[in-house]
């Protein structure tokens, strides 16, 4: 079981329209989500597919990547104020704890977040972090800010995108559903492309949901779900207790001393180098 030494009830904490006089970070968080609000509708995430769906911006290994996570600080995050290859390590070793025969999660708590190196490459960081949701249906009330961010979304009052079901059929699959673009996607969509990448479904099902709040905490979006996604629900809320509760700026790993063992896990599931 996952120990944590911070409350959990002091995470995710969302201040709805922030003032002068929330800290700097409440209002950060708030805006980087009201901007994200605003434009991630489905054409924008059809056209952010064309940009960066063809691989063709940089070339590196997933440590090297990892590494790159030093120059990034969530601006959607209410809980950390440290750049995020920290969190990467915090996450992994909780997960090596309570599963230390499943060095596929191990690796998977440590890469979750790489795609955020779109922040590195001119992306905007709402287009990069924070909760998804899929565009193109019914915007969920189990989405963070929703009653104060969405006002300007083009797609909120469209004919089908305003419909629960919008352009998707019931129980279609999550696989089938356009998801606001970020990390998530981005990163399964990078490894899927990766002809030596060994993770299995369960560990690219974390990957490409972690952030899809609104489903595996929230419980919503279930009738766009198909069998697969059900059974794998488990696993995404397995691992979204270390991905939130293993956060802490005033305790942060040595990661010089844990490097050998997850560059060993990068060799196994994600080796050589990778067309980002």
């Amino acid at each position: 079981m996952l120990q944590t030494k911070i409350p959990t009830s002091s995470f995710r904490y969302y201040v709805e329209n922030p003032t002068d006089n929330d800290t700097p970070i409440v209002q950060r968080v708030f805006n980087t989500y009201k901007q994200m609000h605003t434009h991630q509708c489905v054409d924008f995430v059809r056209q952010q597919h064309d940009r960066w769906l063809n691989f063709d911006h940089v070339r590196l290994t997933m440590y090297e990547v990892l590494e790159k996570l030093n120059a990034i600080v969530d601006e959607s995050d209410p809980d950390v104020d440290v750049p995020n290859i920290y969190h990467a390590f915090q996450t992994a070793e909780g997960i090596r704890k309570v599963y230390p025969d499943q060095d596929w999660f191990h690796l998977v708590g440590l890469i979750h977040d790489c795609g955020k190196i779109l922040a590195l490459y001119n992306e905007p960081q709402w287009a990069v972090v924070g909760d998804t949701f899929p565009v193109g249906c019914k915007f969920s009330e189990k989405i963070v800010y929703r009653q104060s961010t969405f006002e300007n979304n083009p797609d909120l009052n469209n004919e089908i995108y305003s419909t629960k079901f919008g352009m998707y059929t019931p129980h279609c699959g999550l696989d089938r559903c356009l998801m606001s673009w970020g990390h998530d996607e981005y990163l399964y969509r990078v490894l899927i492309n990766h002809p030596t990448c060994t993770i299995p479904d369960e560990g690219l099902y974390i990957i490409r949901y972690h952030s899809f709040y609104p489903w595996h905490t929230g419980n919503d979006y279930m009738y766009l779900c198909n069998e697969k996604d059900v059974r794998m629900l488990e696993w995404v809320r397995r691992f979204q207790k270390f991905d939130l509760y293993t956060k802490d700026d005033h305790d942060l790993p040595n990661i010089e001393e844990l490097k050998p063992y997850y560059l060993s896990l990068i060799e196994k599931y994600t080796p050589g180098i990778i067309a980002w």
